[in-house]
Protein backbone atom coordinates (compact mmCIF):
# COMPACT_ATOMS: atom_id res chain seq x y z
CA UNK A 1 0.00 0.00 0.00
CA UNK A 2 1.19 3.27 -0.95
CA UNK A 3 0.45 4.89 2.18
CA UNK A 4 2.11 2.84 4.26
CA UNK A 5 5.14 2.93 2.01
CA UNK A 6 5.30 6.63 2.02
CA UNK A 7 4.96 6.70 6.19
CA UNK A 8 6.95 4.03 7.53
CA UNK A 9 10.56 5.33 7.17
CA UNK A 10 9.20 8.05 9.35
CA UNK A 11 8.00 5.44 12.04
CA UNK A 12 9.91 4.35 14.86
CA UNK A 13 9.68 1.55 17.68
CA UNK A 14 10.33 2.64 21.22
CA UNK A 15 11.45 0.41 24.44
CA UNK A 16 12.81 0.50 27.67
CA UNK A 17 12.08 -0.48 31.50
CA UNK A 18 9.98 1.67 33.82
CA UNK A 19 10.10 1.64 37.58
CA UNK A 20 6.77 1.34 38.71
CA UNK A 21 4.94 1.64 42.90
CA UNK A 22 3.59 -1.68 43.76
CA UNK A 23 0.53 0.05 45.09
CA UNK A 24 -1.43 3.04 43.77
CA UNK A 25 -0.54 6.43 45.95
CA UNK A 26 2.21 9.27 46.22
CA UNK A 27 5.65 7.79 45.78
CA UNK A 28 8.01 8.53 48.74
CA UNK A 29 11.09 6.53 50.17
CA UNK A 30 10.61 3.18 51.66
CA UNK A 31 8.15 2.39 49.22
CA UNK A 32 8.05 -1.28 47.02
CA UNK A 33 8.61 -0.90 43.69
CA UNK A 34 8.71 -2.96 40.83
CA UNK A 35 10.26 -3.15 36.93
CA UNK A 36 8.03 -3.85 34.10
CA UNK A 37 8.74 -3.40 30.01
CA UNK A 38 7.36 -0.75 28.17
CA UNK A 39 6.82 -0.44 24.41
CA UNK A 40 5.40 2.10 22.35
CA UNK A 41 5.63 3.82 19.06
CA UNK A 42 7.20 7.10 17.63
CA UNK A 43 6.90 9.61 14.69
CA UNK A 44 9.48 11.84 13.19
CA UNK A 45 8.46 15.28 12.70
CA UNK A 46 12.41 16.76 12.37
CA UNK A 47 15.14 15.65 10.09
CA UNK A 48 17.64 16.10 12.91
CA UNK A 49 16.01 13.44 15.17
CA UNK A 50 12.94 14.89 16.74
CA UNK A 51 10.03 12.55 17.94
CA UNK A 52 6.73 12.87 19.23
CA UNK A 53 5.07 10.11 20.67
CA UNK A 54 3.06 9.41 23.83
CA UNK A 55 3.87 10.79 27.37
CA UNK A 56 3.04 7.43 29.11
CA UNK A 57 5.40 5.49 26.39
CA UNK A 58 8.44 7.17 28.33
CA UNK A 59 7.03 8.28 31.63
CA UNK A 60 9.36 6.98 34.03
CA UNK A 61 11.47 5.27 31.88
CA UNK A 62 15.38 5.36 32.54
CA UNK A 63 16.80 4.74 28.94
CA UNK A 64 14.46 5.24 25.83
CA UNK A 65 15.63 2.66 23.21
CA UNK A 66 14.55 4.18 19.67
CA UNK A 67 14.44 1.53 17.11
CA UNK A 68 14.29 2.88 13.24
CA UNK A 69 12.83 1.63 10.15
CA UNK A 70 16.41 0.62 8.91
CA UNK A 71 17.36 -1.71 12.02
CA UNK A 72 19.29 0.67 13.40
CA UNK A 73 18.92 1.98 17.11
CA UNK A 74 19.39 5.19 19.25
CA UNK A 75 18.99 6.31 22.72
CA UNK A 76 16.39 9.13 22.98
CA UNK A 77 16.15 11.87 25.27
CA UNK A 78 13.39 13.13 26.58
CA UNK A 79 13.27 17.24 25.84
CA UNK A 80 9.53 17.98 26.87
CA UNK A 81 6.34 16.76 27.45
CA UNK A 82 2.83 17.45 28.20
CA UNK A 83 1.16 15.17 30.32
CA UNK A 84 -2.46 17.01 30.22
CA UNK A 85 -2.42 15.96 26.01
CA UNK A 86 0.12 13.13 27.11
CA UNK A 87 2.33 14.16 24.38
CA UNK A 88 6.13 13.97 24.25
CA UNK A 89 8.81 15.12 22.15
CA UNK A 90 12.10 13.05 21.97
CA UNK A 91 15.07 13.86 20.43
CA UNK A 92 18.03 11.12 18.80
CA UNK A 93 21.55 11.64 17.78
CA UNK A 94 21.66 11.18 14.36
CA UNK A 95 24.22 11.15 11.35
CA UNK A 96 22.10 12.20 8.35
CA UNK A 97 18.73 13.87 7.70
CA UNK A 98 16.21 11.01 8.71
CA UNK A 99 12.57 10.91 7.02
CA UNK A 100 10.04 12.84 8.20
CA UNK A 101 6.50 11.80 8.14
CA UNK A 102 3.75 14.10 6.40
CA UNK A 103 1.49 15.76 8.27
CA UNK A 104 -1.92 16.03 7.14
CA UNK A 105 -4.98 17.87 8.57
CA UNK A 106 -7.48 16.88 11.18
CA UNK A 107 -10.14 19.54 10.02
CA UNK A 108 -11.64 17.77 7.70
CA UNK A 109 -12.07 14.24 8.31
CA UNK A 110 -15.47 12.53 8.04
CA UNK A 111 -17.29 9.44 9.80
CA UNK A 112 -16.46 6.34 7.57
CA UNK A 113 -13.16 7.70 6.29
CA UNK A 114 -10.64 5.11 5.81
CA UNK A 115 -7.60 5.27 7.84
CA UNK A 116 -4.40 3.14 8.42
CA UNK A 117 -2.68 2.54 12.24
CA UNK A 118 0.94 1.87 12.21
CA UNK A 119 2.69 0.27 15.17
CA UNK A 120 4.77 -1.28 17.62
CA UNK A 121 1.44 -3.74 18.75
CA UNK A 122 2.23 -5.66 21.26
CA UNK A 123 6.22 -5.55 20.23
CA UNK A 124 5.25 -6.82 16.63
CA UNK A 125 6.99 -3.58 14.95
CA UNK A 126 5.60 -1.76 11.81
CA UNK A 127 2.40 -3.89 12.23
CA UNK A 128 -0.54 -2.39 9.95
CA UNK A 129 -3.98 -2.07 10.52
CA UNK A 130 -6.77 -0.31 8.23
CA UNK A 131 -10.29 0.99 9.47
CA UNK A 132 -12.63 3.87 9.23
CA UNK A 133 -13.26 6.51 11.37
CA UNK A 134 -15.65 5.55 13.70
CA UNK A 135 -16.62 9.36 15.51
CA UNK A 136 -15.54 12.44 16.16
CA UNK A 137 -14.26 14.30 18.86
CA UNK A 138 -14.90 11.80 21.53
CA UNK A 139 -14.22 12.61 25.12
CA UNK A 140 -12.43 9.45 26.78
CA UNK A 141 -11.45 8.70 30.71
CA UNK A 142 -8.61 6.05 30.68
CA UNK A 143 -7.95 6.68 34.76
CA UNK A 144 -8.14 8.60 37.36
CA UNK A 145 -5.66 10.92 36.05
CA UNK A 146 -5.78 11.26 32.78
CA UNK A 147 -8.63 11.86 30.63
CA UNK A 148 -8.71 13.08 26.64
CA UNK A 149 -10.84 15.51 25.09
CA UNK A 150 -11.76 15.43 21.24
CA UNK A 151 -9.95 11.86 20.30
CA UNK A 152 -10.73 10.68 16.53
CA UNK A 153 -12.49 6.99 16.99
CA UNK A 154 -11.14 4.53 15.07
CA UNK A 155 -12.09 0.43 14.34
CA UNK A 156 -8.77 0.43 12.67
CA UNK A 157 -7.02 -2.65 15.51
CA UNK A 158 -4.85 -0.02 18.30
CA UNK A 159 -3.09 -2.19 20.59
CA UNK A 160 -0.46 -2.13 23.25
CA UNK A 161 1.99 -0.60 21.77
CA UNK A 162 0.68 0.92 19.31
CA UNK A 163 -0.02 4.15 21.25
CA UNK A 164 2.29 7.06 20.02
CA UNK A 165 2.28 5.72 16.32
CA UNK A 166 0.87 7.56 13.39
CA UNK A 167 -3.03 7.41 11.99
CA UNK A 168 -2.77 7.90 8.72
CA UNK A 169 -5.06 8.52 6.06
CA UNK A 170 -5.32 7.00 2.36
CA UNK A 171 -2.69 9.32 1.17
CA UNK A 172 -0.26 8.19 3.90
CA UNK A 173 -0.77 11.61 5.94
CA UNK A 174 -0.53 11.51 9.45
CA UNK A 175 -3.98 12.84 10.56
CA UNK A 176 -3.83 11.65 14.28
CA UNK A 177 -1.47 10.04 16.60
CA UNK A 178 -2.71 6.47 18.34
CA UNK A 179 -3.20 7.06 22.26
CA UNK A 180 -5.37 4.91 23.80
CA UNK A 181 -7.69 1.34 23.40
CA UNK A 182 -10.96 0.79 24.91
CA UNK A 183 -10.03 -2.57 27.34
CA UNK A 184 -12.50 -5.22 26.40
CA UNK A 185 -13.88 -4.06 23.63
CA UNK A 186 -13.60 -5.17 20.13
CA UNK A 187 -12.80 -2.52 17.08
CA UNK A 188 -12.68 0.98 19.35
CA UNK A 189 -9.23 2.91 19.40
CA UNK A 190 -8.55 6.30 19.59
CA UNK A 191 -5.75 9.08 18.36
CA UNK A 192 -5.69 12.47 18.75
CA UNK A 193 -6.30 14.86 15.84
CA UNK A 194 -2.92 16.01 14.15
CA UNK A 195 -4.03 19.26 14.22
CA UNK A 196 -3.96 19.70 18.14
CA UNK A 197 -1.15 17.54 18.52
CA UNK A 198 0.99 19.72 16.32
CA UNK A 199 -0.06 23.17 18.19
CA UNK A 200 1.45 21.19 21.55
CA UNK A 201 4.81 19.72 19.40
CA UNK A 202 4.98 23.53 18.46
CA UNK A 203 4.82 24.87 22.05
CA UNK A 204 6.94 21.57 23.47
CA UNK A 205 9.87 22.46 20.49
CA UNK A 206 9.33 26.42 21.39
CA UNK A 207 13.16 27.61 20.61
CA UNK A 208 12.47 29.73 23.73
CA UNK A 209 11.93 26.76 25.66
CA UNK A 210 14.56 24.46 24.62
CA UNK A 211 17.23 27.43 23.52
CA UNK A 212 16.62 30.60 25.62
CA UNK A 213 16.60 31.98 21.66
CA UNK A 214 13.35 34.57 21.55
CA UNK A 215 11.57 35.12 17.98
CA UNK A 216 8.74 36.90 19.46
CA UNK A 217 6.38 35.58 16.71
CA UNK A 218 3.14 34.62 18.23
CA UNK A 219 -0.02 33.35 16.03
CA UNK A 220 -2.21 30.44 15.07
CA UNK A 221 -2.62 28.01 12.87
CA UNK A 222 -5.02 28.33 10.45
CA UNK A 223 -7.00 25.35 8.20
CA UNK A 224 -8.84 26.16 5.46
CA UNK A 225 -9.71 23.56 2.71
CA UNK A 226 -7.36 21.14 3.62
CA UNK A 227 -4.92 23.54 3.70
CA UNK A 228 -2.91 24.93 6.61
CA UNK A 229 -1.39 28.41 7.26
CA UNK A 230 0.20 30.89 10.22
CA UNK A 231 -1.39 33.82 11.07
CA UNK A 232 -0.02 36.50 13.30
CA UNK A 233 -2.41 37.30 16.32
CA UNK A 234 -0.30 39.63 18.72
CA UNK A 235 2.94 41.44 18.22
CA UNK A 236 5.31 42.59 21.27
CA UNK A 237 6.65 45.82 19.74
CA UNK A 238 10.12 45.40 21.93
CA UNK A 239 10.27 41.61 20.63
CA UNK A 240 12.22 40.73 17.23
CA UNK A 241 9.04 40.36 15.63
CA UNK A 242 7.76 43.72 16.64
CA UNK A 243 11.11 45.00 15.50
CA UNK A 244 11.12 43.65 12.33
CA UNK A 245 7.87 45.20 11.69
CA UNK A 246 5.38 41.90 11.91
CA UNK A 247 1.63 43.11 12.44
CA UNK A 248 -1.42 41.54 13.41
CA UNK A 249 -2.77 39.77 10.60
CA UNK A 250 0.24 38.88 8.76
CA UNK A 251 0.21 35.50 7.16
CA UNK A 252 3.97 34.01 7.96
CA UNK A 253 4.48 32.10 4.48
CA UNK A 254 8.57 31.10 4.69
CA UNK A 255 11.29 31.32 6.72
CA UNK A 256 14.45 31.50 4.53
CA UNK A 257 13.13 29.19 1.77
CA UNK A 258 11.69 26.73 3.76
CA UNK A 259 7.47 27.19 3.44
CA UNK A 260 5.77 28.02 6.53
CA UNK A 261 2.17 25.78 7.25
CA UNK A 262 2.23 25.85 10.94
CA UNK A 263 3.79 27.01 13.73
CA UNK A 264 5.67 23.83 14.30
CA UNK A 265 7.15 25.10 11.44
CA UNK A 266 8.47 28.08 12.66
CA UNK A 267 9.95 26.21 16.17
CA UNK A 268 11.48 23.82 13.61
CA UNK A 269 13.06 25.88 11.25
CA UNK A 270 14.60 28.27 14.07
CA UNK A 271 15.96 25.68 15.85
CA UNK A 272 19.73 25.31 16.56
CA UNK A 273 20.03 29.08 15.13
CA UNK A 274 22.29 31.89 17.11
CA UNK A 275 21.54 35.09 19.07
CA UNK A 276 21.51 38.16 16.75
CA UNK A 277 21.31 35.78 13.55
CA UNK A 278 19.41 37.37 10.72
CA UNK A 279 16.44 35.26 9.48
CA UNK A 280 14.46 36.36 6.49
CA UNK A 281 10.46 36.01 6.74
CA UNK A 282 8.46 36.37 3.51
CA UNK A 283 5.12 36.96 4.82
CA UNK A 284 1.90 38.27 3.20
CA UNK A 285 -0.01 41.28 4.63
CA UNK A 286 -3.70 42.21 2.96
CA UNK A 287 -2.83 39.61 -0.14
CA UNK A 288 0.84 41.51 -0.88
CA UNK A 289 4.51 39.70 -0.37
CA UNK A 290 6.58 41.25 2.00
CA UNK A 291 10.57 40.79 3.13
CA UNK A 292 11.08 41.54 6.46
CA UNK A 293 14.27 40.83 8.93
CA UNK A 294 14.21 39.51 11.97
CA UNK A 295 17.45 39.52 14.60
CA UNK A 296 16.85 36.63 17.22
CA UNK A 297 17.12 37.94 20.93
CA UNK A 298 18.16 36.24 23.97
CA UNK A 299 15.69 35.52 26.60
CA UNK A 300 15.89 38.09 29.48
CA UNK A 301 16.89 36.53 32.54
CA UNK A 302 14.04 36.82 35.16
CA UNK A 303 17.00 37.29 38.17
CA UNK A 304 16.21 37.21 41.94
CA UNK A 305 12.45 37.06 41.76
CA UNK A 306 12.15 33.00 40.50
CA UNK A 307 13.91 32.45 43.89
CA UNK A 308 11.31 34.74 45.74
CA UNK A 309 8.47 33.57 43.92
CA UNK A 310 9.89 29.94 44.68
CA UNK A 311 9.45 30.95 48.12
CA UNK A 312 6.47 32.51 48.21
CA UNK A 313 3.95 30.08 46.40
CA UNK A 314 6.29 26.88 47.27
CA UNK A 315 7.91 27.43 50.39
CA UNK A 316 11.59 26.52 48.95
CA UNK A 317 14.65 28.27 48.45
CA UNK A 318 15.96 26.39 45.34
CA UNK A 319 19.54 26.43 43.57
CA UNK A 320 20.30 25.86 39.99
CA UNK A 321 22.46 22.29 39.74
CA UNK A 322 25.64 22.72 37.54
CA UNK A 323 25.82 20.54 34.66
CA UNK A 324 28.58 18.51 35.83
CA UNK A 325 26.99 17.31 39.60
CA UNK A 326 23.63 16.62 37.38
CA UNK A 327 24.95 14.21 35.47
CA UNK A 328 25.70 12.01 38.73
CA UNK A 329 22.01 11.75 38.80
CA UNK A 330 21.97 9.50 35.98
CA UNK A 331 18.63 11.00 34.76
CA UNK A 332 16.92 11.21 32.02
CA UNK A 333 15.48 14.89 33.03
CA UNK A 334 17.83 17.81 31.82
CA UNK A 335 18.89 19.52 34.64
CA UNK A 336 17.38 20.63 37.99
CA UNK A 337 16.96 22.93 40.97
CA UNK A 338 18.58 21.74 44.35
CA UNK A 339 16.35 22.59 47.71
CA UNK A 340 18.24 24.47 50.01
CA UNK A 341 15.65 25.85 52.52
CA UNK A 342 11.82 24.43 53.21
CA UNK A 343 9.60 27.35 54.87
CA UNK A 344 7.77 24.96 57.55
CA UNK A 345 4.37 24.81 57.27
CA UNK A 346 4.80 25.79 53.34
CA UNK A 347 3.27 23.61 50.10
CA UNK A 348 6.66 21.55 49.73
CA UNK A 349 7.56 21.02 53.16
CA UNK A 350 3.52 19.53 53.59
CA UNK A 351 4.43 16.61 50.76
CA UNK A 352 7.94 15.56 52.49
CA UNK A 353 10.11 17.45 50.36
CA UNK A 354 13.52 17.74 51.71
CA UNK A 355 16.74 20.16 51.77
CA UNK A 356 18.36 18.34 49.42
CA UNK A 357 15.96 17.19 46.57
CA UNK A 358 16.48 18.27 43.40
CA UNK A 359 13.39 19.57 41.83
CA UNK A 360 12.97 18.07 38.19
CA UNK A 361 9.60 18.95 37.10
CA UNK A 362 6.02 20.61 38.12
CA UNK A 363 3.02 19.99 36.09
CA UNK A 364 3.94 19.60 32.61
CA UNK A 365 6.82 21.19 32.42
CA UNK A 366 10.90 20.57 33.55
CA UNK A 367 12.73 22.84 36.31
CA UNK A 368 16.13 23.13 34.64
CA UNK A 369 16.37 27.01 35.73
CA UNK A 370 14.83 29.57 37.95
CA UNK A 371 13.09 31.05 35.21
CA UNK A 372 11.22 27.85 34.15
CA UNK A 373 9.84 28.33 37.81
CA UNK A 374 8.91 32.32 37.44
CA UNK A 375 7.01 30.56 34.12
CA UNK A 376 5.65 28.19 35.47
CA UNK A 377 4.20 29.78 38.34
CA UNK A 378 2.70 32.78 36.59
CA UNK A 379 1.28 30.30 33.88
CA UNK A 380 -2.88 30.25 33.67
CA UNK A 381 -2.49 26.45 33.69
CA UNK A 382 -1.48 26.55 37.05
CA UNK A 383 -3.74 28.06 39.60
CA UNK A 384 -3.73 29.16 42.82
CA UNK A 385 -4.80 26.75 45.62
CA UNK A 386 -5.08 23.95 43.20
CA UNK A 387 -2.75 20.73 43.57
CA UNK A 388 0.19 20.07 40.92
CA UNK A 389 2.23 17.15 40.28
CA UNK A 390 5.73 17.58 41.01
CA UNK A 391 8.77 15.92 40.94
CA UNK A 392 12.44 15.44 42.44
CA UNK A 393 15.21 13.12 42.06
CA UNK A 394 16.20 11.50 45.86
CA UNK A 395 19.77 9.98 45.37
CA UNK A 396 19.11 7.30 43.03
CA UNK A 397 14.94 7.73 43.26
CA UNK A 398 12.52 9.71 41.28
CA UNK A 399 9.76 10.92 43.47
CA UNK A 400 6.58 12.61 42.50
CA UNK A 401 3.72 13.86 44.57
CA UNK A 402 1.29 17.07 44.68
CA UNK A 403 1.67 20.68 45.31
CA UNK A 404 -1.17 22.69 46.39
CA UNK A 405 0.31 26.21 45.77
CA UNK A 406 -0.19 29.36 48.23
Amino acid sequence: MVAVERAAPAVVNIHGRKTVRAEPGLVGAGDTFRQVNGMGTGVVIDERGYIITNFHVVEGVGRIQVSLADGSSAVGQLLAHDPQTDLAILKIPVTQPMDVITIGTSSDLMRGEPVIAVGNAYGYDHTVTEGIISALNRPVQVSDEQKYQGLIQTDASINPGNSGGPLLNIDGEMVGINVAVRVGAQGIGFAIPVDEAMEVAARLMSVERLERIRHGITGRTVTETGHAHFEVTTVDSLSPAGKAGLESGDIVRRIEQREVHRGLDIERFLLERRVDEKIELTIERDGDPLTVVLTLDEVAPVGVESTDLAWDVLGLRLLPVSPQLFRQYNSRYRGGLKVTSLRTGGPGAEQGIRVGDVLVGVHKWETVTPENITYILNSDEVRRGQPVKFYVLRGTETLYGQLRLN
